[in-house]
């Protein structure tokens, strides 16, 4: 993303903030109104509730059947604020109080009946005996308060038997009056959870409009100057590390910057910087490279001539030496002493192993150019593995080629031999007690890569950087040419190789030639 879209839309969330804050403000108003209009109407359930409580109490109390009225008049009253409240209900309060309000209606209306059936058959009680008649209306004024009580008034004054229909009927009215103060109180108890409920759902609303208020306004201001802040701090500093970096790159310290995740300006110049300080990177490793290859070819070239004039120097007089060593060995007769026999067979063996190593410095300084010619270079590891057992010991050492039967590449087939000869042969020495030689060859399109890898003693890391070098060696004899020609066969084949060794596990040498010269 661009930086001005950048600046775009960061002034759209903070118009994206303050208009979600509009809106939060208004669905707030809209809920706490509807919040207070569900205060109202549980308030006036609840006052409603206790009249009709007042009024049910009233009535048992005296019998007025002017509170018959009321307090129907107040159960359909209380049933329509209950069918006015349903859309803010948010419990179950609601059809409990419905279903006892219709529980209440259904036995109000039998005690009523009840009541006044009693009234009926209790006068007919007055003409039976002079004493009812003062009874009786005490009886009428308070059985509806105390019916088992007037039941045993009844049982006590009056010529009635215990399974009466007055003393029955006063018993069934008692326990409906209790069975309807039941529900009343149930009514009362409901209407104050409703209550209780809209006023905690009001202080709710009140309390978060307060920490909208406190909290959400400051969080918005803050949220908006930090994305602002943000935003240009990240370009700011992007810059700054980006002009760091670029100074050190004209020191040398091609050092890439993080990858960036953005699309806007500055990342698009932080990738275009790491792109050309990989390829600056790159192009250093390869002079470096270079370099070091023209330091060891200038080294081979110089210690070649070294060699080439030494070698010339010394060869007369070897030749000199070693026939007439051989002319002593075929004049002494039967009476030469063992000593002298030794001394000339010595002077033998030393003057061949002088000469030998005479001849590797010829080779050395020669260089000669391969002839090159169409090589099958599976078959030239094969055959240059058969020649290395017939010079040094390979006993106990096991070999194994991974390769396909055929890799075409043009090279001189008598160096390529030479060149593995000596690998094998430097194997077979760092595995003296046995070991494992594998050589495995990876065809690609344009050359082959050759892998011999040992598992012997390994070489020094402090030495490893030496190996191609002339004269060094490791070895208690020799004359450290061997990797050095190996070395020199590679390179005038325009290919390369390298070692990789690790103390006590192995040695591997990869070969990397080209298919065409």
């Amino acid at each position: 993303m661009s930086i001005k879209k950048k600046i775009i839309l960061s002034f759209f969330i903070s118009f994206s903030i303050i208009a979600t804050l509009a809106v939060a403000a208004y669905l707030d108003f809209r809920e706490t109104r509807s919040e207070f209009k569900y205060l109202e109407i549980a308030e006036s359930i609840r006052g409603k509730t206790l009249q009709l409580r007042r009024h049910e109490k009233n009535f048992l109390l005296y019998g007025d059947s002017k509170e018959i009225d009321l307090i129907h008049r107040y159960i359909r009253e209380i049933e329509a604020l209950i069918e006015e409240a349903r859309p803010y209900a948010r419990n179950d309060n609601l059809d409990r109080l419905d279903a006892k309000m219709e529980e209440f209606s259904t036995e109000f209306e039998k005690i009523t009946r009840m009541a006044s059936e009693f009234q009926q058959r209790l006068a007919t009680l007055k003409p039976k005996a002079p004493s009812y008649r003062y009874l009786v209306p005490i009886i009428e004024a308070t059985f509806m308060e105390h019916p088992m009580q007037n039941a045993q008034l009844l049982l006590l004054f009056f010529d009635i038997s215990p399974g009466d229909e007055h003393i029955a009927g006063l018993e069934r009215l008692g326990t409906e009056i209790k069975d309807l103060r039941k529900t009343g109180e149930k009514i009362t108890e409901i209407s104050k959870e409703l209550d209780k409920g809209a006023r905690e759902r009001v202080q709710r609303i009140i309390d978060v409009t307060k920490v909208a208020v406190v909290v959400f306004l400051p969080i918005s201001f803050l949220i908006g100057f930090v994305s602002l802040f943000y935003i240009s701090q990240s370009i700011v500093n992007r810059l700054k590390k980006l002009m760091q970096t670029i100074e050190k790159s004209g020191a040398g310290f091609f050092s890439p910057m993080p990858f960036p995740a953005g699309h806007d300006e500055v990342s698009t110049l932080i990738r275009t910087y790491n792109n050309m300080a990989e390829a600056l990177r790159l192009r250093e490793e390869q002079l470096k490279k270079k370099e070091e290859e023209l330091i060891q070819s200038k080294k081979l070239a110089a210690i070649g001539t070294l060699a080439s004039g030494v070698a010339h120097e010394l060869n007369n007089p070897l030749n000199n030496i070693h026939i007439s060593a051989q002319i002593l060995a075929k004049e002494m007769g039967e009476d030469c002493t063992g000593v002298i026999e030794e001394t000339v067979d010595d002077i033998l063996s030393q003057t061949f192993r002088v000469k030998k190593i005479v001849g590797n410095l010829l080779d050395f300084a020669r260089s000669k150019e391969p002839d090159f010619e169409e090589v099958n270079i599976v078959e030239t590891i094969r055959k240059s593995y058969s020649q290395a057992r017939k010079i040094a010991a390979f006993k106990d050492v096991r070999f194994s080629l991974d390769a396909p039967p055929e890799v075409l590449i043009e090279a001189d087939p008598a160096q390529l031999e030479r060149a593995f000869i000596n690998i094998f042969m430097n194997a077979a020495d760092a595995m003296p007690g046995g070991g494992e030689l594998r050589v495995r060859i990876l065809p690609e399109d344009d050359g082959v890569t050759v892998e011999i890898s040992d598992t012997g003693r390994g070489i020094p890391p402090e030495v490893a950087d030496k190996v191609f070098d002339p004269f060094f060696t490791t070895k208690d004899r020799g004359t450290g040419l061997g990797l050095s020609i190996v070395y020199n066969i590679v390179k005038n084949h325009g290919g390369s190789v390298s070692v990789d060794s690790t103390p006590g596990e192995g040695t591997t040498f990869t070969f990397r030639l080209p298919r065409h010269r």
